[in-house]
């Protein structure tokens, strides 16, 4: 249990109420503008104020172009699993593999019989589901007419087809054990609904699921966490998801690294929610998730030898280590300077005409500033230095001592995080200029990311290869 590693993404469950139909397929189209990664919608074939689940779910990926959608989570009673199979393949051809499926038992047994459908005990329900993944990964997979015998769904060489254009998850929506273990040996997901499962019984919950994977010769890691979410903007933060987004991003951070939750999707019926869980919270939590990886893959960092103590270290050999740590206290200075500067302009205590004067003095290449111009030449000097590193002191080091070969393709890997996080700076750093009230805290966010994997980047630099340039000296360079 803890963090899986999985990529986050964020997405919203909206409510398919029919007399606001327009309503929902703007909140979609929304969504995608903002950058959500899902939309999702509930399955309530008996409720006739809603929409049909999946022909509302065809419109919004009719009308989008990048955004996936999936039911939330599906009535398997009165949805035939042989063809609900085609149905989401079809959608995932259509939409050009934008479909995934959120599955269930089914609940509200007097309003599914109602509607013709079957009444189910516990026992039956789950078996039902199972039965009914079996189908639906037959009729998936190319080969001869399919075959399966159960006691709820049943296949008699139904020919398999169409097929997903990629790979479609099955996302079991469930909370008793009988279900979660369920989940653990057959699902690609679980998709809880945070009313129904607090974050204080997910540890549990997930305990269940990653034994029974275990149990199924699977890793617990296959199973994604996507986490359905409610709350509100008001608050002090005492309780779930009760507060300003800065508490939000903390708490869905500690849900994503403690208990293994990759996706976020916010019950939502109103655009200025969607717009802030968008654009404070999201980026906010992957900017913390990313930094806390970051820390633990530097602390696991593979080591060099340790020093020779009969090595001998020559003058060149140790003015090339003092070169090395001359950058890097540059680069500290340097970062220092930036987030002061950041700083103090949205305190609004420097404006820009006093700010060139102060700028100018610590990068003389600066002919004018602005606070994107400043930092593209921060981080013009941090890409040149590992440039440098990457293509002639790296493939020397490993050259003369093939032990330390782990550490410099490890310091290589960094570069290039540190890379895409000096471009996440730029890009907040454009926020900032077209809209800058929720600019500063992107920019903000992004600057505490790069200095948290800066530091740490240049202090295991230092730990683990200025030894090696005093020993070496000239020879790294065929000197």
């Amino acid at each position: 249990m803890g963090d899986y590693g999985h990529d986050l993404s964020f997405g919203i469950f909206v409510t398919p109420k029919a007399d606001t139909a327009g309503h929902v397929l703007r909140l979609a189209r929304r969504a995608e503008a903002a950058g959500l990664d899902w939309v999702s919608v509930q399955d309530h074939p008996y409720q006739p104020a809603f929409l049909d689940a999946w022909t509302l779910l065809t419109a919004i990926a009719a009308t989008t172009e990048r955004v996936s959608v999936f039911p939330n989570v599906v009535n398997l009673p009165l949805r035939p699993p042989a063809v609900l199979a085609r149905a989401v393949a079809s959608l995932d051809i259509l939409s050009g593999g934008r479909a995934e499926l959120g599955i269930g038992t089914g609940a509200f047994w007097e309003a599914i019989a109602a509607m013709g459908g079957p009444r189910r005990s516990p026992r039956e329900s789950v078996q039902a589901l199972r039965e009914a993944i079996a189908v639906i990964r037959a009729l998936w997979t190319p080969g001869r007419g399919a075959r399966l015998a159960g006691e709820h769904y049943s296949l008699a060489g139904a020919k398999p087809g169409p097929f997903p254009v990629h790979d479609v998850g099955i996302w079991v929506g469930g909370y008793k054990e009988r279900m979660l273990r369920l989940t653990g040996e057959l699902a690609g997901g679980w998709l809880p609904s945070s009313p129904y499962a607090p974050p204080e019984r997910l540890a549990a919950m997930n305990a269940v699921i990653d034994a029974a994977a275990a149990e199924a010769g699977r890793q617990p890691a296959v199973v994604r966490r996507i986490y359905n979410i409610a709350g509100s903007f008001d608050g002090g933060g005492g309780a779930f998801l009760q507060g300003p987004p800065k508490v939000w991003a903390e708490q869905l951070a500690g849900l994503a690294l403690d208990e293994g939750m990759s996706g976020f999707v916010l019950m939502v019926d109103d655009a200025a929610t969607l717009e802030r869980f968008a654009a404070e919270v999201a980026p906010a939590v992957r900017d913390l998730v990313a930094a806390e990886r970051a820390s633990a893959a530097l602390a696991a960092s593979p080591a060099g030898p340790a020093p020779d103590p009969a090595a001998e270290y020559g003058d060149a050999g140790r003015a090339l280590a003092r070169d090395l740590v001359a950058v890097h206290d540059h680069l500290r200075s340097e970062l220092g300077q930036l987030r002061d500067m950041i700083a103090q302009v949205a305190a609004g205590s420097l404006d820009p005409g006093a700010a060139r004067s102060g700028i100018s003095k610590l990068t003389m290449r600066q002919n004018q500033w602005t606070v994107g111009a400043y930092c593209e030449s921060y981080c013009r000097l941090v890409g040149l230095h590992h440039t440098i590193e990457d293509t002639s002191l790296f493939p020397g080091l490993g050259r003369l001592d093939s032990r330390l070969s782990p550490v410099t393709a490890r310091l290589h890997e960094e570069h290039e995080v540190i890379a895409g996080l000096l471009a996440r700076v730029d890009s907040a750093l454009v926020s900032l200029v077209t809209d800058p009230v929720p600019g500063m805290p992107l920019v903000r966010a992004a600057v505490d990311l790069l200095t948290d994997a800066l530091l740490s980047h240049l202090s295991y630099e230092e730990h683990q290869l200025l030894e090696p340039l005093a020993r070496f000296g000239p020879a790294l360079y065929g000197g």
